[in-house]
C-alpha cells in the first residue's frame, strides 16, 4: 500500500512524520508517494503555529478528499489534530481519524479504528522505542525531549505537546549508535526547550542535564556534528557555553529564539529572561566562539509594543548581528494567554507590517556585510547537496552554519573539506576548495 504525508511546521513535526512512515511499514504502508491520487493512506502533519491554520487545513481536506481514490484514508495528525479533536471529523466527515501531536506512537493503532480521535496531551510516549529508518543519508533529526513546561503568553504548543518530558538517555544513546552505524554524520536534536534536558523523566532515572547528554553523544563513533534546536535562553548557563564551545563535535553554530528586544514585552510574553540578559549570554557566547553563527525568532506587533519597545529589538538586532532571522507579525493563537487579551493593546496592523519590512531590510543590510567580510575566511564544509547536468555545483554547512555554493564542483556528499570563501552574492556565500 502507498502512503501520502503532508508535513507542516518545525523540525519536531518533521520527525514525527518520519516516526510514522516508520511504524506505517509495519502495516503495510512500504511506499511512500508523491501523489496523494494514488495514496492508499493520507496524513496530514498539522501545525497550529502557522497563521489562519484551521482555515487552510479544512481546505486542504476539502481537496484532498475530492481527488483521493476510492477507499483511501484520510488522517489529520500533529498540533492542530491536537487542539482540535473531534471537531475535525463533525466539520469534514471524509477525515477517518485525528491523531494529536502527543500520540504519535498510536498510528498503527488508529489507522484500523474509522473515525477514532486520539489527542490526550498527557499521553507518555517517551519510552517508545520507534523503529529506525534506513537509508537517512548523511544527517538525522533525533528526538530528546517531548512537550513543553514553558508558559509563553503568545504559544500553543503546551497545549497541544502536553508538558514537558526527556527521553531516557539510554535510548537516546541506543538511536543515535544506529543512526552512526547507518551512515549518519550529523545529528539535529529536538526539544521545544533542548537544553532543558532531564527536568522530568517518565521512569526513575540518573541525574543528567544537556551539558552532560552533549558529552555521551559526542562519545559516539561516526558521529562527527551535533547540532540542535531550539534552546531556550533562560537556561544558557555557563557550564552549557563552555561545553558548547570546548566539543568539537558540536557545531558552533546555535538558534536563540530573542521574540523581542524589549524587557517590557518580554515580560508580557512571559519569556522568563530580560533584553540585559539576553546580551549578557550573547557576549560571553562570542567571547569563547567569537566566529559562532546566531539564529532567532522575531515577533513584532506583540500587544502594547511600542515604538521605544521596537527599537530595542532593532538595538539586539543591531548589536548581535544574527546570522538567521525568523521574523513574524504577532498573530493570536487559540488557547494562549494572549488571545485572551482580544483587542486589547493591539498593534494596528499597517504598523506591525511596517515594523516586519523594516526589520526584515535592516537584517538583509546586516547579512550582505557579514558576507563581504566572508571573503577569503576558510571553513570545514559537510557537503550536502550535489547537483549535476548544466549547472553543476555542491553545497554544503559549515561548522557555524553557513551555507556555502560550491560551483563547477560534483563532490561527495557526506565528506567534510575545507573550503575558502571566494566571493558573495547578496547574503549568499561561493567558494572553493583549498589546493
Amino acid at each position: 500500500m502507498k502512503l501520502y504525508i503532508e508535513t507542516l511546521g518545525c523540525a519536531m513535526n518533521m520527525r514525527d512524520s518520519e516516526h510514522m512512515i516508520s511504524e506505517l511499514k509495519k502495516q503495510g504502508y512500504t511506499s511512500v508517494t508523491d501523489d496523494a491520487k494514488e495514496a492508499d493512506l493520507i496524513l496530514i502533519n498539522t501545525c497550529s503555529v502557522r497563521e489562519k491554520p484551521e482555515r487552510k487545513l479544512f481546505s486542504e481536506i476539502g481537496q484532498f478528499a475530492r481527488l483521493k481514490k476510492q477507499g483511501a484514508k484520510i488522517g489529520i495528525c500533529g498540533c492542530t489534530a491536537s487542539h482540535m479533536g473531534e471537531e475535525i471529523i463533525k466539520r469534514a466527515p471524509s477525515v477517518n481519524f485525528v491523531l494529536g501531536a502527543r500520540n504519535i506512537s498510536k498510528i498503527s493503532e488508529i489507522i484500523h479504528k474509522d473515525k477514532a480521535v486520539e489527542v490526550a496531551i498527557d499521553y507518555d510516549d517517551s519510552t517508545y522505542v520507534f523503529d529506525t529508518a534506513r537509508n537517512t543519508g548523511i544527517k538525522a533529526l533525533l528526538n530528546i525531549s517531548i512537550g513543553c513546561d514553558k508558559k509563553c503568553a503568545y504559544c500553543i504548543v503546551p497545549h497541544t505537546r502536553g508538558k514537558e518530558i526527556s527521553i531516557p538517555l539510554d535510548l537516546i544513546l541506543s538511536e543515535a549508535d544506529k543512526l552512526a552505524k547507518n551512515g549518519v554524520k550529523e545529528l539535529m536534536l529536538l526539544g521545544q526547550n533542548v537544553n532543558n534536558y532531564g527536568v522530568r523523566f517518565s521512569l526513575p532515572h540518573s541525574r543528567i542535564d544537556f551539558t552532560g547528554l552533549l558529552k555521551e553523544l559526542s562519545k559516539i563513533e561516526g558521529i562527527e556534528r551535533i547540532r540542535f534546536t531550539s534552546p531556550h535562553p533562560l537556561h544558557m548557563d555557563d557550564a552549557f557555553l563552555e561545553e558548547f564551545a570546548s566539543n568539537p563535535k558540536v557545531c558552533k553554530s546555535i538558534h536563540m529564539p530573542l521574540q523581542s528586544g524589549s524587557t517590557r514585552i518580554l515580560k508580557s510574553m512571559r519569556r522568563g529572561y530580560s533584553k540585559e540578559w539576553y546580551l549578557n549570554r550573547v557576549a560571553k557566547l562570542k567571547s569563547l566562539v567569537p566566529d559562532v553563527g546566531i539564529g532567532t525568532d522575531i515577533i513584532v506587533g506583540f500587544p502594547t509594543e511600542s515604538e521605544e519597545d521596537f527599537a530595542d529589538t532593532i538595538d539586539v538586532l543591531e548589536q548581535v548581528g544574527f546570522d538567521t532571522v525568523y521574523s513574524f507579525v504577532y498573530s493570536p493563537r487559540p488557547h494562549t494567554e494572549s488571545f485572551g487579551w482580544g483587542e486589547e493593546g493591539s498593534v494596528p496592523k499597517e504598523v506591525a507590517s511596517y515594523r516586519l519590512t523594516y526589520l526584515q531590510d535592516k537584517h538583509k543590510e546586516i547579512l550582505r556585510q557579514k558576507a563581504k567580510n566572508e571573503i577569503g575566511k576558510i571553513h570545514r564544509v559537510l557537503i550536502e547537496n550535489v547537483r549535476t547536468g548544466e549547472v553543476v555545483f555542491s553545497e554544503g554547512r559549515s561548522d557555524n552554519g553557513k551555507l556555502i555554493k560550491i560551483p563547477n564542483k560534483a563532490l561527495n556528499i557526506g565528506d567534510i573539506l575545507e573550503i575558502q570563501i571566494t566571493q558573495s552574492d547578496g547574503g549568499s556565500l561561493i567558494g572553493d576548495m583549498l589546493q
